[in-house]
């Protein structure tokens, strides 16, 4: 897994950083921006694997498990305080690599957003990192601190869009944005109930399909929008392993780059995983014909 990461990652950075530095104006000569001796596929190799490893503490995994068990692969590792410095520099290339690795075409996506806490609800007004940033409000869960992650995924489990916004956001707001040249079955739940963002994605072909609420009539569905709507769990475990497994959300962010960055790593590792959450819809068509 290694070395298909490292040659994938090598190959987006030979065809992005020329280009991405023809575009940059010309740095003034500093010794304090010295060049690193670790390359920038290293560096963005390393935070991916981090992603995708067992370990809870980027510290601990680059000095036990980088520094150590893996120096014949990266033989020019530098000091822990010198690569979270490096860090920053890799986040214009992780954020370009995130959005090319989204998923097929199907025809049939899943969209919901969930919570990105930054902190404990009781420590944010000691939170200096994100103040001003993020905001105070209130899910399903309670209350929080932090920001919100919206995601528009298809039913082969791989990530179409997603969009990180503070916490106050109504999810209504950018599912034109997320769901550009989309057209087929969007699955949302309640939250997404508005007549005009229904009417405006379905003139360009794009079925918004949700569950009603108590205090609206009961419209006709499809026997094949019925078995999406029992099949809508399958977002909600995509973002239930970008959370305990990629580590999209913890509380030791110290730079708000940085924060950025773990996010970008944790749905890129997520995007490299071999077995993604799925679901076999032809098989429910089968039964609803049967």
């Amino acid at each position: 897994m290694l070395e298909f990461i490292y040659c994938f990652v090598d190959e987006f950075c030979k065809d992005f950083l020329p280009l991405w530095q023809s575009y940059l104006l010309e740095p003034k000569i500093n010794k304090r921006n010295r060049s690193s001796t670790m390359s920038v596929s290293e560096i963005m190799t390393i935070l991916i694997l981090f992603h995708q490893s067992h370990y809870r503490n980027l510290k601990h995994f680059y000095l036990t498990h980088i520094c150590k068990n893996m120096h014949d692969a990266f033989p020019n590792c530098v000091s822990y305080n010198r690569f979270v410095e490096l860090q920053k520099s890799v986040l214009v290339p992780l954020c370009f690599l995130a959005h090319m690795l989204k998923g097929e075409q199907t025809g049939i996506y899943f969209i919901d957003s969930t919570v990105i806490k930054v902190c404990h609800i009781k420590r944010e007004k000691q939170n200096k990192v994100f103040e001003g940033l993020a905001k105070k409000s209130k899910s399903t869960m309670g209350w929080f601190y932090g920001f919100k992650l919206h995601l528009v995924v298809n039913d082969k489990g791989e990530i179409m869009a997603f969009k990180l916004t503070d916490a106050l956001t109504d999810d209504r707001c950018y599912v034109d944005e997320l769901t550009k040249n989309l057209t087929g079955k969007l699955v949302g739940d309640k939250g997404y109930i508005k007549h005009e963002l229904s009417e405006q994605l379905l003139q360009r072909g794009l079925q918004l399909i949700t569950r009603i609420k108590k205090n609206m009539k009961k419209g006709l569905l499809s026997l094949i929008d019925k078995a999406l709507l029992r099949k809508r769990a399958i977002i909600e475990t995509v973002n239930d392993q970008l959370k305990n497994i990629s580590q999209i959300e913890h509380s030791r962010h110290r730079c708000q780059y940085n924060f950025m960055g773990n996010i970008l790593c944790g749905i890129i590792a997520y995007c490299f995983q071999p077995k993604k959450p799925s679901i076999d819809i032809r098989n429910d068509k089968e039964a609803i014909i049967l």
